[in-house]
């Protein structure tokens, strides 16, 4: 049975749960209910349409009797006006998800789950990211989309472009142009979906060409390794103490094999022959898409590497799916992240802007290329294993064992001559 006295805060506190729930009442029909596993409810009970009604107004504490008598008093004035309160709240509740759905970032989120199965992981992941960090935190990201201008996203992507200062979880301070880039590109088709979704009619940015926002960076090509540089990598690379072996592994295969850094993280097992001393690198995961298969001869020095690649698989708690040479660590249904051995060379000092040489993975081709063509290897033999296809020659496959005696001649004199390189054990 309700106690009749006006409440305190004390009183509220101090209730303690019974073997049945009861109620304590306040004034204008407002009243904890008390139940028997200890929680606390502010109710109040009204009437309208000639029926008894009780609104639930929340729970103590996080209902203090303070704000449960200013919410009695509100949900009583939408009780005059003839509406239950309960459906007042659903209809706030919905209208207030239709303008979030609405908002820059709203809208962002819909794009993102839209595109999302045909993305990668790392691709997802850096939309998520940089789309995250630059509209959904930013002041951008909580306005309606139809009050998002040409100028609003033209200052979001210099401001990026042209910083100063490092961005919060950012490992390098400055511009990030290519960032910036892609936040243009991400946003102009955030703006196309809503159009298409029919919550926009326009895209503000429509008429905006990319270069008139933003210089895209000049690309940079490695220049090759010199042969003492190629000794100070080999040293530092037997040394090295950060990462993983499967990552110093991996160094060193680019610079047997000059693959491209992709075709070796997402290389799988059945594409290896070690018997024969053969990979195969199914087209589809070539560059030169129309070109077919392409085959790598393998030294013996890259077989060992593999062999000890394959002793390894057992340190993994589950099998990796497909079946990676290089596995990611954290998502083994993912291989080597992208910029896993650039990081790596990184901190060896030989990529990065900060005292290093400037070189990068994809180096090794460029390295291979220009040693070889100086020792006086067919030039032809030489670009047809960098599966480079010749400007003027008619698209259609190659045949993938043209040259091969000639190619696995090459690439066990490569590893003979790296040999001499070698530190001294």
């Amino acid at each position: 049975m309700a106690t009749s006295k006006i409440l305190t805060d004390s009183a509220v506190k101090a209730a303690k749960p019974k073997d049945k729930p009861y109620k304590l009442s306040d004034t204008a029909r407002l009243y904890l209910l008390v139940t028997t596993a200890g929680s606390k409810y502010w109710k109040w009970n009204y009437r309208l349409d000639e029926k008894d009604c009780t609104y639930t107004l929340g729970e103590y504490p996080d209902i203090s009797l303070y704000k449960a008598r200013e919410l009695r008093d509100a949900a009583r004035k939408i009780v005059d006006e003839g509406i239950h309160p309960a459906d007042h709240k659903k209809e706030l509740l919905r209208q207030r998800k239709l303008e979030s759905a609405t908002t820059f970032w709203g809208v962002a989120e819909e794009w993102i789950a839209f595109k999302k199965p045909l993305w990668s992981p790392y691709y997802l992941k850096q939309v998520e990211n940089f789309m995250g960090r630059y509209v959904r935190d930013s002041d951008l990201g909580g306005r309606p989309i139809g009050k998002i201008t040409s100028t609003d996203i033209v200052s979001m992507v210099r401001g990026v472009a042209q910083r100063k200062t490092k961005a919060v979880g950012e490992r390098k301070s400055g511009g990030a142009p290519t960032v910036a880039i892609n936040l243009r590109q991400w946003s102009s088709a955030v703006f196309r979906f809503a159009i298409v979704s029919g919550k926009l009619a326009v895209n503000p940015i429509g008429e905006i060409q990319l270069k008139d926002v933003v210089t895209r960076p000049r690309v940079k090509n490695n220049r090759p390794l010199k042969p003492e540089e190629i000794r100070d990598l080999l040293k530092v690379l037997k040394e090295y103490k950060f990462g993983t072996r499967a990552v110093r592994v991996a160094v060193e295969l680019l610079l047997l094999t000059f693959v491209r850094t992709g075709e070796l993280r997402m290389a799988t097992w059945d594409e290896f022959d070690l018997k024969a001393g053969l990979w195969t690198i199914p087209a589809h995961r070539m560059k030169i898409k129309d070109a077919g298969d392409h085959v790598v001869p393998l030294s013996r020095q890259v077989i060992a590497l593999l062999r000890e690649l394959q002793g390894m698989r057992g340190q993994y708690l589950t099998k990796p799916k497909p079946d990676w040479v290089f596995p990611n660590f954290r998502r083994t249904e993912a291989c080597m992240s992208a910029t896993t051995v650039n990081r790596s060379l990184e901190r060896m000092g030989f990529n990065g802007k900060d005292s290093s040489i400037g070189f990068a993975a994809h180096g090794f081709r460029g390295t291979a290329s220009t040693l070889l063509n100086e020792q006086g290897l067919r030039h032809k033999v030489i670009e047809f294993q960098l599966a480079h296809k010749e400007k003027n020659k008619v698209a259609g496959a190659y045949n993938k064992a043209e040259y091969l005696e000639e190619r696995i001649a090459m690439m066990q004199h490569w590893a003979d001559y790296i040999d001499t390189l070698r530190p001294a054990a």
